[in-house]
C-alpha cells in the first residue's frame, strides 16, 4: 500500500471525552474539510478514559481529506494543577507559592509524560517536571 502524503498538521488541546463541534474546533477543522462530527466522535472515542484532562491531538490530514489523530499526554502543568487542586500557577513564582507536590508525585508524573518528552532517561523527566512546577510556583519537597 501507498504511503499518503500528508497536507496539513493541525495541532489542538481538547478536554478528554469531551469534545464538542464549536468556536474552537470548527475554523481549525473546516479549512482542513475534516468532517466536524466524525472528528468529534473519534475524538471522544479514543480519549474515554482521560476525562478531566486536557488532551493535545495532532490531526495529520492526508491529500484524500481522511485523517489520523496522534493523541499525546496531557501537559505537565495540567497535571500538576490537577494534582494540587488549583485552578492555574503562580503570577509570581518566586515569592507565592500555591502549593507543594512530593517527588514520587513529581516522577509519577514524569513516567505518564515520557513517552512524549526528549528527556534521555527517567531521572531527566523528573527534572524537567520539576522545573516546570518550580516555574508555576509550586515547591517540590521529599525524596
Amino acid at each position: 500500500m501507498a504511503k499518503k502524503k500528508i497536507e496539513k498538521k493541525l495541532k489542538l488541546i481538547i478536554p478528554g471525552g469531551k469534545a464538542v463541534p464549536g468556536q474552537q474546533l470548527g475554523p481549525a477543522l473546516g479549512q482542513a474539510g475534516i468532517p466536524i462530527g466524525d472528528f468529534v466522535r473519534r475524538f471522544n472515542e479514543a480519549t474515554a478514559q482521560m476525562v478531566g484532562d486536557l488532551v493535545p491531538v495532532e490531526v495529520l490530514v492526508y491529500g484524500d481529506r481522511s485523517y489520523d489523530l496522534v493523541l499525546k499526554t496531557p501537559p505537565a502543568s495540567s497535571l500538576l494543577l490537577k494534582l494540587i487542586g488549583k485552578e492555574k500557577g503562580s503570577g509570581k513564582p518566586n515569592t507565592a507559592k500555591i502549593g507543594k507536590v512530593t517527588r514520587a508525585q513529581v516522577r509519577g508524573i514524569a513516567e505518564r509524560k515520557l513517552p512524549d518528552l526528549n528527556a534521555a532517561d527517567l531521572e531527566a523527566a523528573t527534572r524537567t517536571i520539576a522545573g516546570t512546577a518550580r516555574s508555576m510556583g509550586i515547591d517540590v519537597v521529599g525524596s
